[in-house]
């Protein structure tokens, strides 16, 4: 304002030192005046944006966003503020957990400035004060917490540390959104343990894993052969059974037969020179089966009494005698 000011009566007596144009230094000087005055006296803020007013020094009002009406010399902008939500990032650091490792750690903050006037006033640099806030707090929660306990819990982490800036950023003006953990970095050696764990435990699984295949492949091959060995069986049994059976009834049509056929000579013998026939027959039998004992051997075996054979036909006509009078 005071630089624009020097400009104008600069100008003007410039224009004055000049006899042809002097005339016109005075109306140049209203015109510049006016010109200035509107300049300085007219802000526009744009979207999102909280401009803060001071009166002579002292804090007179937030400009909206649009159009708005200062007045020049006791009135100047001290303080622009984004509305928005702004992200913000926190250095590394190291912390120290419970069980007395080291770790480092850097987190991404989101804030947003909600009343400018607090956020003039109420801390020199708020942006700064949060991010210490954040750091001492992070270190504060890890510190808490052993290094399996704090890689696992980002969020517990996470929601302590926006509780406490956002208790602190109510007298700055400012409220916490969330806070996110990036990165959670243990020392080389103990990265170099961890790998080895895991590397163990998924050897103890794939060693578990691979018993329980084998276990599980000896009962199935047992299964296998219990039921062959049962279907065995019971194929085995079947066949007996069948065998049995199948003997039964042959041994049942032989009889049959048997009696029929004996049924049949009975009656044969019983009809006229039906005996004369089975006399004949069994004749014709004795004498074959001597053929036959006779061929089986070097020795020619003959009765010794020719008449051996009319008493064999006898006997055997004796008993067809018996079955024809039974019958």
């Amino acid at each position: 304002m005071f630089a624009k000011l020097i400009a104008v009566v600069i100008a003007t007596i410039a224009i004055a030192a000049v006899p042809d144009i002097r005339p016109f230094a005075i109306p140049f000087f209203v015109v510049a005046l006016a010109a200035v005055f509107v300049i300085e006296g007219v802000r526009v803020v744009p979207q999102q944006n909280a401009w803060v007013v001071e009166r002579l020094g002292k804090f007179h009002l937030v400009l909206e966003p649009g159009l708005n009406i200062i007045i020049p010399f006791f009135d100047r902008v001290a303080y622009k503020h984004s509305l928005k939500e702004v992200p913000l990032d926190v250095a590394e650091q190291v912390c120290i957990t419970k069980d007395n490792t080291q770790l480092a750690v850097d987190g991404l903050i989101y804030y947003q400035v909600t009343d400018p006037r607090l956020a003039s006033y109420g801390t020199s640099d708020y942006v700064f004060a949060i991010v210490q806030l954040a750091q001492t707090t992070l270190r504060s929660e890890v510190g808490k917490m052993e290094l399996d306990q704090s890689l696992q819990s980002r969020d517990v982490i996470n929601r302590q540390i926006v509780s406490v800036l956002d208790e602190a950023g109510r007298s700055w003006g400012v409220k916490v959104l969330r806070y996110e953990v990036k990165n959670l970095t243990p020392p080389e050696t103990i990265l170099r343990a961890m790998q080895a764990q895991i590397t163990a435990e998924r050897e103890k699984r794939a060693l578990i894993a691979k018993s329980e295949g084998e276990k599980q492949q000896e009962i199935n091959l047992a299964e296998g052969e219990k039921q062959a060995a049962i279907l065995k069986s019971e194929g085995q049994k079947q066949s007996a059974i069948n065998k049995a059976q199948g003997e039964a009834t042959a041994l049942r049509v032989v009889a049959e037969a048997t009696a029929a056929a004996v049924e049949a000579v009975a009656n044969a013998i019983g009809k006229e020179g039906g005996l004369q026939a089975a006399n004949l027959k069994v004749a014709e039998l004795y004498i074959g089966a001597l053929g036959n004992l006779a061929r089986t051997n070097n020795t020619m075996i003959v009765p010794t009494n020719l008449s051996d054979v009319a008493s064999v036909v006898a006997s055997a006509m004796t008993v067809l005698d018996r079955t024809r009078a039974a019958s």
